[in-house]
Order: C-alpha cells, then structure tokens, then sequence
C-alpha cells in the first residue's frame, strides 16, 4: 500500500513539472499526447476514489496480479476515443492540471487510511484493498514511463515501483535475462520499445509483448 502511494505521488509530482508545451507532446501510448494520458490518470484516480468506498462482503476472487488479464495482443479500449475529446475539453493544460492533481492527491489520502483487509468490488472482481492497491502499482509506473516517454527532462518513476512492475511480469509471462534494466524489461516485455538483436537472442523462446488490461 506504501508503494501505491508512492509511484502515484511520484506520478503526480511529474505531472506537476511539465509545462504547458510538454502537454501537446506525443506519450509513450500510441495516438495519446501526453494531455491525454493525463486525463486518463483523472479517470483512474476516480476509479480508485470510488472502488475504496465500494466494500463487499463476497469472498475474494483475484488479487494483485491475476486482477489482471494478459494477453499478447493489444487491448481494445472502448474509452480511448472518449479520453481523447475529454482532455480537448479542458482547453488550458493548467485546468488538466489542476485537476489531476486534486483527484490524484485525494486516491493517495484515501489509500493510506483504507483498511488493507477490507474487501471491495471492481469489475465483477473481489479483492482485499492491499491487492487492489498492489494492481494499481502497475497502472501508475507503466503510464509514468508512458508520460516521460518523450520528455527526457522528465523524473521517471521510483526504483522499487519498477522493480515491483518486473516482479508482476515476470510472475505472468516468464522471467527477463537478470541482467536486463526493470525499466528495459517492462519497455520491451510490453511492446513499448523493440528489442535490440541481442535482447531478442537473450531473450529465447520467451513471448513478447505481455499486454496487461
């Protein structure tokens, strides 16, 4: 849960550094610039405000890392379109701005009073809140990468929450060469960068890109 709050409030204090300019800049999600990842976080911050106020007390179902689904193709996203026309609405980057970072400052309070054991509902899922929270680590580090992806003046996220995202892909996909970079195995083990000649010898018969939705 520690680590929930820390790859958001780094997220969010990257968010915080861009300037305007930075907003109109393509991110690291294909057909997104970077405004429109940012309304993205708005989205998910929401959901994250509003799956901890969701309790249940059904048996738990998933947990932080099969409350994903993995597949080798990539995901289609019914809200894409609509995340796109929502950033536009905003008009001035500082609006996005603003915005994010009071959702997101208010998913990083609610996480640390959430009660780890409680058990909510998402998406026909059950889960203790620390997994819950634990699944999100992987949703904020993948996008932080996505938002710098072009910006290299940029913070890119914090060492452990990488480590934390490789540790989840490994677990659903196969190990990475240990010497391989987590940054380097989470751009590639997702398709977000091409693997190098040499990468793809290490890497043998291990299938890439793992898509996480």
């Amino acid at each position: 849960m520690d680590l929930f709050s820390r790859s958001l409030s780094d997220l969010l204090d990257t968010v915080g550094d861009l300037t305007d300019d930075d907003f109109a800049r393509p991110s690291g999600c294909a057909d997104w610039l970077v405004r429109d990842l940012v309304c993205h976080f708005v989205i998910d911050a929401q959901d994250v405000l509003i799956t901890l106020v969701t309790p249940t007390a059904d048996a738990v179902t998933h947990d932080a890392v099969t409350y994903w689904k993995v597949s080798h193709a990539p995901a289609d996203d019914p809200l894409a379109a609509l995340t796109v026309r929502l950033a536009a609405a905003y008009g001035e980057p500082w609006m996005l701005r603003h915005h994010v970072q009071d959702v997101g400052r208010a998913a990083v309070r609610a996480a640390q009073i959430a009660d780890p054991q409680l058990k909510v509902g998402t998406q026909d899922m059950v889960l203790a809140v620390a997994d819950y929270l634990g699944a999100y680590v992987w949703e904020w580090t993948l996008h932080h990468l996505d938002l710098v992806a072009h910006l290299p003046h940029a913070r890119r996220p914090h060492a452990d929450a990488l480590a934390r995202c490789r540790e989840v892909l490994e677990r659903v996909g196969g190990a990475f060469p240990a010497s391989w970079r987590d940054e380097d195995v989470l751009l590639v083990g997702t398709g977000r960068r091409a693997p190098t000649e040499a990468e793809r010898a290490e890497l043998g018969d291990l299938r890439i890109p793992f898509v996480l939705a």
